[in-house]
C-alpha cells in the first residue's frame, strides 16, 4: 500500500491510533523526541460516512516492524505448530518503506483445542505455517551472489581483477558482451528441452524453440549458407563434443579417421597419442586415427605426404583445421585428396571463425561436407560447439572418384548428426548458452565485427614484425591469421619456462611443441594471439608495446636460467621476490589498465 497519495472521496477514511506512555517527554534544544511506541500499541482503524455510528469497526492492533526486524522475526523451523497467525504488510509513508505485522487469533474456522486433520490422518498446515515456507523460498531466491556465497563471489571478484589487469595472449581466449553475460545468466538455465525444436520430449518449450530456431538462422546468415543446403546444430556443448558427434553419427567404432598431428599443430580431438602409445583421445580410444603432419623445414602442412598418406590409409572422414596453425589451408586441394580415397572432409574451423564469417580468411564451406567449430574464440560468443552440415542434392565430386558407398543422390548427414548429439551423446541442450550464441552471431553479421576481425588481423601482423625485428623466429616466418608460433629455441628457453614467467607478470600465453630443424618434437614454442586485446581496444602500436613485454620476460628466463640452472626445482626458487619479475609485472598491469573490459 502506498499512502502518499491522497485518498479518493469514496465515503471511507484510514486513521492510526497510538497508545502512549502518560509520562511527559523531556524538551531538549526545543524539541520533542518521538515517543516510544510498544508492539501491540499502535492500531489501524476504518471509518465509514455511511456505517451506522453506535456501531462502530473495532480497530486492529498492529505492530510496526523494520526490514531487519522482519526477516529475523520469522524462524521457520519453530513456528510449525503455533496458534497465532502474523500477517505481514509492506506499506508507504512519505516514500518510506515500513512493514505491519497483524495479530490476530486463529480460532475462528476451528478451536485450538481439536487442530483439523484430514480423514487419513494428514495434518493441514496452518496459514502461517504455508506463509512462512513461501518466505522462506524468497528468501533462499533472491539473494544476491555476494551474500549467498561469500567465498566463491571473492574469488570471482579476483578473477575479475586478473582479468582487468593481464594482459591476455591466448589465442583460444576472448571477451564476451555484456548481452552475452545477461543471456548466460539467465532464467533460461532452468528449463529442459530435450530434443529438437518441435520435437521436444518436455513441454512448455514454445519460447525455447523460437530461441534456437532463431540461433540456427542467425548461424547460417553469420557463414552466407543457404538453409537449402546447408543445416546447424547449436546444441554441442563444445567443439570436441561436435567433433565426436560427427564420428559418432557417420562412423562405426574402428573406423578410421586422418587430421593434423598435434605436435604440428593440431587438436587432439582429431586423434592423438603420446610418444609410448598411449591414446590421449576418445578420437583415439574409439576409433583409428592416423595423423598428417607439417614440413619441420617450413612449418607448412606437407601436402604431398598428406595425400600419400591418405591413399594408403582410406580413412572415413578427413580432418582439416588445427589449434596451432598459423597459415591459412587448402581446402581445393583437401577436396581431391577426399574425393580420391573416399572420405567425408570435416573442417574444425574453431581457431578462425570469426575470421571466416568476417571473410577475412579462406571458407570451407564451398569444398567441406561438414564444418565444426568453437563458439567463444574468434565468434566472441558463450563456451560451445556448433556442427554445420550439407543437406540437398549431392554436389558433383571434384577427385577422380566418386566417394566410397554412395547410393543416393541427397546428402544424408541431418539425421545421423543430429541423433548422435541427442540422444547418443548429450542431454539437454543449455539453453541460455544458445540464447547467448545467437546474440554473439547477430554482432558478427554486424559490419562493426569485420572491423574487429580486421584490426585483429592487423595487430597479428603488427605483432610479428615487432618481434622478427627483434631477432625472434617464428614458425613459417609470420601469419595469415589471428596467432603465432614463436620459436622459442634461439634464446635457449622452453616454452613451459616462458609460461611460468609471463603468468607471474599478468601476462598470458601457452605452451607448444613444435618440430626441430631433424624432425624431432621440442618443447620450444609459445602460441600468442591477438582477439582478446583486440575486444580490449588494442591496435598496432599496443601490440608493439606488448612485444617489448614479452622479449623482457624472455631475457628474464635466461637470466635465471643462468644463475639457477633448468631443473624445475632450482628455476622455481630462482623466480621468488625476482625484481625485475616484480618491475616487469607493475608495468604490464599498468599497461593492461588502460584499455575498458567488455561487459564491465
Amino acid at each position: 500500500m502506498d499512502f502518499t497519495q491522497p485518498p479518493a472521496n469514496k465515503g471511507l477514511s484510514l486513521g492510526f491510533l497510538s497508545h502512549v506512555s502518560d509520562t511527559a517527554p523531556l524538551v531538549k534544544n526545543n524539541r520533542i523526541p518521538s515517543p516510544k511506541i510498544a508492539d501491540d500499541s499502535i492500531s489501524f482503524q476504518i471509518e465509514s460516512r455511511t456505517r451506522d455510528p453506535s456501531h462502530p469497526l473495532p480497530p486492529i492492533p498492529l505492530q510496526l516492524m523494520d526490514q531487519q526486524q522482519e526477516i529475523h522475526h520469522h524462524n521457520f523451523n519453530e513456528n510449525m505448530d503455533a496458534e497465532v497467525e502474523e500477517k505481514l504488510e509492506e506499506f508507504r509513508i512519505l516514500g518510506h518503506s515500513m512493514t505491519l505485522k497483524r495479530t490476530r487469533d486463529c480460532d475462528s474456522g476451528w478451536s485450538s483445542a481439536s487442530p483439523p486433520s484430514s480423514s487419513k490422518g494428514v495434518r493441514i498446515s496452518s496459514n502461517s505455517d504455508m506463509e512462512s515456507r513461501r518466505n522462506a523460498v524468497r528468501l533462499w531466491g533472491n539473494q544476491s551472489l555476494r551474500y549467498a556465497d561469500p567465498d566463491i563471489f571473492e574469488i570471482m571478484e579476483k578473477e575479475k581483477g586478473r582479468q582487468f589487469k593481464g594482459i591476455e595472449l591466448i589465442a583460444s581466449e576472448n571477451f564476451v558482451c555484456k548481452a552475452v553475460m545477461e543471456a548466460l545468466g539467465s532464467y533460461l538455465t532452468n528449463k529442459y528441452s530435450e530434443g529438437m525444436p518441435g520435437a521436444r520430449y518436455y513441454g512448455g518449450n514454445q519460447c525455447i524453440d523460437e530461441i534456437e530456431t532463431l540461433c540456427c538462422e542467425r548461424a547460417l546468415a553469420a557463414f552466407d549458407l543457404d538453409s537449402e543446403n546447408w543445416g546447424v546444430n547449436v546444441q554441442p556443448y563444445s567443439c570436441t563434443s561436435a567433433n565426436f558427434a560427427v564420428y559418432t553419427g557417420l562412423l562405426l567404432p574402428g573406423d578410421r579417421i586422418m587430421g593434423l598431428d598435434t605436435p604440428s599443430g593440431g587438436n587432439t580431438s582429431h586423434g592423438c597419442y603420446l610418444p609410448n602409445g598411449r591414446k590421449m583421445s576418445g578420437a583415439s580410444i574409439f576409433f583409428e586415427s592416423l595423423p598428417y603432419k607439417i614440413n619441420p623445414q617450413t612449418g607448412y602442412v606437407d601436402y604431398d605426404k598428406l595425400e600419400e598418406k591418405a591413399l594408403d590409409f582410406r580413412p572415413k572422414i578427413l580432418i582439416c583445421g588445427g589449434s596451432s596453425y598459423p597459415r591459412e589451408w587448402e581446402y581445393a586441394r583437401l577436396r581431391k585428396i577426399a574425393d580420391k580415397c573416399g572420405a567425408v572432409l570435416l573442417c574444425d574451423m574453431a581457431q578462425i571463425s570469426g575470421l571466416i564469417a568476417a571473410k577475412e580468411c579462406a571458407s570451407p564451406f564451398e569444398y567441406c561436407d561438414i564444418v565444426t567449430s568453437t563458439t567463444h574464440k574468434s565468434l566472441r560468443g558463450p563456451r560451445g560447439g556448433i556442427i554445420f552440415y550439407r543437406r540437398g542434392p549431392k554436389l558433383k565430386k571434384r577427385g577422380m572418384h566418386m566417394t566410397q558407398g554412395d547410393v543416393g543422390d541427397r546428402y544424408d548427414f541431418e539425421e545421423k548428426i543430429n541423433f548422435a548429439v541427442f540422444p547418443a551423446m548429450q542431454g539437454g541442450p543449455h539453453n541460455n548458452h544458445i540464447a547467448a550464441l545467437a546474440i554473439a552471431l547477430k554482432q558478427v553479421a554486424t559490419p562493426e565485427y569485420k572491423t574487429y576481425m580486421q584490426q585483429v588481423k592487423k595487430n597479428a601482423h603488427a605483432l610479428a614484425s615487432a618481434l622478427m625485428k627483434r631477432h625472434c623466429k617464428l614458425v613459417t616466418g609470420g601469419t595469415d591469421n589471428h596467432m603465432l608460433i614463436w620459436d622459442l629455441r634461439n634464446f635457449g628457453v622452453t616454452g613451459y619456462i616462458l609460461e611460468k614467467i609471463c603468468e607471474m607478470c599478468h601476462i598470458t600465453l601457452n605452451k607448444v611443441t613444435i618440430f626441430d630443424d631433424n624432425g624431432n618434437i621440442t618443447p620450444g614454442g609459445v602460441r600468442i594471439g591477438t582477439p582478446a586485446m583486440t575486444s580490449r581496444g588494442c591496435v598496432e602500436s599496443d601490440f608493439e608495446v606488448m612485444a617489448d613485454f614479452l622479449l623482457r620476460a624472455v631475457h628474464i628466463a635466461s637470466s635465471v636460467q643462468r644463475d639457477h640452472g633448468k631443473l624445475p626445482k632450482s628455476f622455481l626458487k630462482g623466480l621468488e621476490n625476482n625484481k625485475e619479475i616484480v618491475e616487469l609485472r607493475a608495468r604490464a598491469e599498468k599497461f593492461a589498465s588502460q584499455f575498458a573490459m567488455p561487459g564491465i
